[in-house]
């Protein structure tokens, strides 16, 4: 990767999210959706441009010392370059210094690719939630326990 931002997103992102969003899931989340969680004061919605074009991004909630991942999206062109790795390794370090405790998500039990990278950062399989997409796929839960560091100067 050459040139590579990660910024939390505003409004004026919000076409070129809905645009990843809906080429990259057959059950896309909504305007309304994305719109919602700029609103929740607990959520954030992380991009990541790859040489100026947004090549993903990850939405999660940060509450009473947890990180629950909602989603991680990556483009379709930008798949397998660590665009993915990159966004969770920037969520983490970015609650650490807020005095994050455990990373939480749910994943589809289909999708070996994301069940493997979570894995390799020491995520848990912790149960499944039985038809838990609105296909019926269920999702396997997950988790992630940090070790203590001191608040971030």
């Amino acid at each position: 990767m050459n040139d590579i931002v990660i910024s939390a997103m505003t409004r004026a992102d919000l076409a070129e999210v809905l645009e990843v969003e809906r080429a990259g899931f057959i059950h896309p989340w909504s305007e309304a959706m994305i719109l919602a969680e700029l609103d929740k004061p607990q959520a954030r919605i992380d991009l990541l441009r790859l040489d100026g074009h947004l090549a993903g991004y990850l939405c999660s909630w940060f509450l009473c010392g947890e990180l629950h991942i909602l989603n991680v999206v990556t483009g379709l062109e930008f798949r397998r370059l660590g665009v993915a790795r990159r966004l969770l390794e920037n969520a983490i370090e970015r609650c650490r210094c807020q005095g994050l405790e455990r990373v939480l998500l749910e994943v589809r039990v289909s999708n070996a690719a994301a069940i493997g990278l979570y894995e390799s950062f020491g995520f848990l399989r912790d149960g499944v939630r039985k038809g838990y997409y609105p296909d019926g796929e269920d999702a396997l839960l997950m988790s992630l326990s940090i070790n203590y560091v001191p608040p971030c100067d």
